[in-house]
């Protein structure tokens, strides 16, 4: 078998972390057995677009690296397409549905439906008092042919539904094993509505068998949806594809990831820092660790062990510190070239300082950050020394005096050694310290404090190195004044 997956996205806001998971497994699928991967987008709700959704959802998928074979793409930032199977917006194919639906209604497998909105509302209104099912009453099925082509020449409005069988439905998930739902339960689901444009139901099988697609891989909010699908394949008499049903992404109270509880937008994760790589990591073990002993995998690796069989039934918690702790995984281990286009846009009011002065903070900064976001806040230090108190400089088991002695003595040897290297710098103060018996506590906190402002901070090397010479004498300076006052 030649396999093809999908990604059939509607551009109806931003990409859901959830959608993410859904893209990446189909990626992974895909790649995995040497297939093809396509992105379709799929905009018959015509009351939810907005606007440049599709270019937003194109250029993200780009940074966070899943590519795909066939499907819209951007040229010069306008819309185009790649692939032989477009077009890949369903908006474009509505002649095509039209068509197959009209198929269905020939063959009795559909019907023309001419009732009113205010019919099916009183009827939904009339079950739901009675505590019945709310389910079309099949009103438009007795319809005989001839009144339904005089009724469709006087250009009535119609919608065509799905005339589910008796029996049930049985189907095979790759990931639940086999599912059985009464098709007592089914409604008679609209295929075509009064505007001409089509359901997903029947879009979504119509392009999914046009483009060849042999595995649907999709949240499992849809599981209830199969079995009309499969009734649909049937009836067409096209090819059944096999069906792999994720679990759900939860929060930590294990209620459904939504908004209420934080972001769900991964451009909103991609605009506080959090890298690409980073990103698609940890969606990708939210079901599936392809060895449980270790959290950090490259793409190759998640090609290769990636397998639908492996995927959890149950859903999976959304761990919020679990990403930011694989985000600085990351961001230690990125190459440091990458890492410094990587931050351009977040050094704040940082942003004008002198590129080598900003490597050296990044150089130091990058081991306490979690994401990239976190540099503006943390750069700020080196531009203005924070206000801070006196006691905030003596070490707990020193005091005052013993900070200020230290401090002019750090004073008087920063005037005299090589500070271009935190090695060098290393070196001088630490022979200071051994020289004289110090504890390293009592020298290098009031030191550190002094030159970040801060009570926790990078070390005082580190600090000293990026600083320089004539700021780092002033801010030591500054801590006398405090404590000498």
């Amino acid at each position: 078998m030649n396999v093809k997956t999908r990604f059939p996205p509607s551009p109806t806001g931003f990409l859901h972390i959830g959608s993410l998971r859904t893209a990446f497994y189909n990626f992974l699928f895909a790649k995995k057995h040497d297939g093809t991967f396509l992105v379709r987008v799929e905009d018959t709700d015509r009351e939810r677009l907005v606007e440049g959704a599709v270019e937003s959802l194109i250029r993200t998928l780009e940074t966070v690296g899943i590519t795909y074979d066939e499907g819209p793409i951007l040229v010069n930032g306008k819309l185009a397409e790649k692939g032989p199977n477009g077009p890949y917006t369903q908006s474009h194919r509505l002649e095509i549905y039209k068509e197959h639906a009209q198929m269905l209604a020939l063959q009795g497998s559909a019907y023309y439906c001419f009732c009113s909105k205010e019919r099916l509302e009183e009827l939904r209104n009339q079950q739901t008092i009675a505590k019945l099912q709310t389910k079309y009453d099949r009103h438009c099925l007795k319809l005989d042919k001839e009144e339904i082509s005089r009724r469709l020449a006087a250009r009535e409005s119609y919608v065509i539904r799905l005339l589910i069988p008796d029996g049930e439905t049985t189907f095979h998930d790759e990931i639940r094993g086999n599912i059985t739902i009464s098709n007592s339960e089914i409604d008679d689901q609209v295929l075509m509505k009064a505007d001409g444009f089509p359901t997903y139901h029947l879009a979504v099988v119509v392009d999914d068998h046009l483009m060849g697609v042999t595995h649907i891989i999709r949240g499992e909010e849809w599981i209830s949806s199969v079995p009309k699908h499969v009734i649909l394949y049937k009836a067409f008499g096209f090819p059944m594809p096999l069906f792999a049903h994720l679990p759900l992404i939860l929060n930590a109270d294990k209620s459904k990831l939504s908004k209420r509880q934080g972001d769900v937008a991964v451009e909103d994760y991609l605009a506080k820092g959090y890298l690409p790589e980073a990103l698609v990591n940890f969606v990708a073990l939210l079901g599936f660790n392809p060895t449980g002993d270790r959290e950090i995998y490259t793409v190759q690796e998640l090609i290769d062990a990636f397998d639908l069989s492996r995927v959890n039934k149950s859903g999976a918690v959304f761990d919020r510190t679990k990403l930011d702790w694989m985000n600085g995984q990351y961001i230690r281990s990125i190459d440091s070239s990458r890492l410094f286009e990587l931050v351009k846009p977040f050094w704040g009011t940082a942003s004008g300082l002198e590129d080598t002065q900003k490597e050296k903070i990044l150089a130091v900064e990058k081991e306490r950050l979690t994401t990239l976001g976190e540099l503006a806040q943390r750069a700020q230090m080196y531009l203005e020394l924070p206000d801070y108190t006196a006691e905030t400089l003596v070490w707990k088991k020193a005091d005052a005096q013993d900070a200020l002695m230290h401090l002019k003595n750090l004073e008087t040897l920063m005037g005299s050694i090589d500070l271009s290297s935190r090695e060098l710098i290393e070196g001088a103060i630490k022979k200071y310290i051994g020289d004289n018996g110090y504890q390293n506590g009592n020298v290098l906190w009031p030191m550190r404090v002094a030159l970040s402002g801060q009570a926790q901070s990078a070390g005082p090397f580190d600090l000293l190195w990026v600083l320089g010479k004539e700021e780092g004498l002033t801010r030591i300076h500054t801590a006398i004044t405090k404590l000498a006052s």
